[in-house]
């Protein structure tokens, strides 16, 4: 069994994806060719906005971000405590300060109230400028932006969302990467649209944005690659994967993104069926719709969450945890000491979170082997 089967999808689209791949190189165009602003204007239209800008990859994407609103030295950037390194990362690139805020426990998303709270505090304390808050669509699912938006306007802070994981995820059908004052996310291969390498790409409906984006991207360009603005990035979407994205993105929008759903509906049915409520299932609140980057359990503490990934994987099924180790407690970051904000939510998550196998090509065979594995173990 596999955890994402990106084997099984290639050979589900392999005469397009051979044919796109064998067309990029014939065509001698393997930088800024065409298949780029194709898929740009293609993801744009799928998500929502005026803009889209391609590029590198996710984490290029979000410094992007930092770059264009000018995020730097005694700015502090809120950041979900629970989520991956890079949403922090780019703050400190920046030379920026993240604080860390704690997550709800059953979305797994930046938690609106914590985030009021770490923002009043600092601008208490009166040594860093509130600028920004990064909302990750942790595992598919797209943050309470509604809230995040009161809360920003409230404030005066920008709403950067990392929608690296939540591509295709939707409120109310709005789809995410459409909800930030910037959006962006990533094409790595196991992401609900990956491509095949590192991509990533920026969103905006603001037209300096964009053209600050577009800029950055290419070290800085003016008005041609040799006159230089401003000091910017190497980070240009390769056209070949831009071509392959550009399958991908149909197949994701004519049916991978309702399979998955499918998939974790019935995920969701048998693993009630199998354990009642031994194990704590994922949450989607009313209105949402999830892309299913993950489809992630609770378990009691550690101790039962690592015996059952053991006893997992002498059934040859595998599963990950997403994520170890808190954004606070990561050495990178030079907090020493006790962290002065409340990440309890945080701490506890860590220790009980299993993510499943969980894609679009996933049988109902599977899903209920690895649905009767759990109870095997569990009861």
């Amino acid at each position: 069994m596999e955890f994402r089967d990106l084997k099984k999808q290639y050979e589900v689209l392999k005469k397009d994806i051979d044919s796109a791949m064998i067309d990029v190189a014939a065509s001698g165009k393997y930088i800024n060719g065409p298949w780029v602003k194709e898929l740009e204007a293609q993801l744009a239209d799928y998500v929502g906005v005026k803009h889209c800008i391609s590029c590198a990859n996710g984490t290029d994407a979000l410094s992007i971000a930092m770059m264009a609103w000018g995020i730097r030295e005694g700015d502090a950037v809120f950041v979900p405590d629970f989520t991956f390194f890079s949403s922090g990362e780019i703050v400190s690139l920046a030379g920026a300060t993240p604080i860390f805020v704690d997550v709800d426990m059953d979305t797994f998303n930046i938690s609106t109230e914590s985030l009021e709270k770490e923002i009043v505090q600092v601008k208490e304390e009166g040594l860093l400028t509130p600028k920004a808050v990064v909302a990750v669509d942790l595992f598919g699912l797209p943050a309470d932006f509604a809230s995040l938006r009161a809360i920003a306007d409230k404030y005066d802070i920008k709403i950067l969302e990392d929608g690296a994981q939540g591509f295709g995820g939707e409120i109310e059908g709005r789809k995410a990467c459409s909800f930030g004052d910037i959006s962006t996310t990533s094409f790595f291969p196991a992401k609900p649209l990956g491509c095949y390498g590192d991509g990533g790409a920026v969103f905006t409906d603001d037209d300096e944005i964009a053209a600050l984006a577009d800029s950055i991207r290419v070290h800085g360009k003016g008005s041609m690659k040799y006159d230089n603005v401003r000091i910017g990035l190497n980070s240009r979407l390769d056209t070949l994967q831009a071509a392959i994205l550009q399958v991908k993105l149909k197949a994701f929008s004519d049916y991978e993104l309702d399979d998955v759903n499918k998939v974790a509906d019935k995920y969701n049915e048998y693993l009630r069926e199998a354990l009642g409520d031994r194990v704590v299932l994922p949450f989607i609140p009313e209105g949402f719709l999830s892309s299913w980057a993950q489809y992630t359990i609770q378990l009691k503490d550690r101790a039962e969450r690592d015996a059952v990934q053991a006893a997992l994987k002498e059934k040859g099924i595998p599963s990950m945890i997403y994520y170890p180790k808190p954004m606070h407690k990561q050495e990178a970051f030079g907090i020493e000491g006790e962290y002065k904000f409340d990440c309890s939510n945080t701490e506890k998550l860590c220790d009980r979170v299993l993510s499943l196998p969980m894609h679009p090509h996933m049988s109902d065979e599977e899903v209920k082997e690895v649905a009767e594995a759990l109870a095997e173990i569990l009861l």
